[in-house]
């Protein structure tokens, strides 16, 4: 399971190695609402990787690091606030954790550790085999990570056609309320 992490909107994405290839199991984002204190978007977004990583019961749950060039700090700090709550929740489910730097998993995906989003979203649309790009660009971001926390395990990048999943449609699939979860699966 890949996780893209923020305060406005976390992406994530679980894929499923198979010997036919590789099937995105759940993808979507996990959005807060900014005129809330930051408390409760902390816990917002807490309860909803806790829900979604206990539903999903990844072997690897792959985070990205966070990056040393932030041209404004405040922003490094709630990035930071955010991966705590989501490696809480991991460690709570005991997943075992994986941080990734943003150009090593550019790297890996695209074959360029300086990437834009447009390229990314490309890359991860080839590689899985996707008929549309994945949107929005966290969950690029999170299948992308997902792809090279298995590449990790592998010893290489999955490449296939996926079988793609749907969400359950009675909502059951959705954490708390106060957390926002849009899932699209195979995009």
């Amino acid at each position: 399971m890949g996780v893209d992490p923020g305060l406005v909107a976390t992406g994530f994405g679980v894929l499923e190695a198979s010997p036919g290839g590789v099937t995105i199991v759940d993808a979507g984002t996990i959005t807060t609402a900014a005129a809330q204190p930051l408390e409760a978007r902390l816990n917002a977004l807490y309860r909803a990787i806790h829900r979604t990583v206990e539903l999903q019961a990844p072997g690897l749950l792959v985070v990205e690091d966070l990056y040393t060039e932030y041209r404004f700090p405040r922003t490094a700090i709630l990035m930071g606030h955010a991966r705590g709550v989501i490696y809480l929740a991991a460690r709570q489910l005991g997943v075992t954790i994986l941080a990734l730097s943003p150009a090593e998993v550019k790297r890996a995906v695209t074959g360029n550790g300086a990437a834009g989003k447009p390229q990314m979203q490309r890359a991860v649309q080839t590689v899985l085999g996707l008929k549309e790009l994945p949107r929005p660009s966290h969950v690029a971001d999170a299948l992308g990570l997902a792809m090279t926390g298995l590449a990790r395990l592998t010893g290489r990048l999955p490449v296939g056609r996926p079988i793609v999943t749907a969400a359950p449609a009675d909502g059951s699939h959705r954490p708390h309320s106060r957390a926002a979860v849009a899932r699209r699966p195979g995009s």
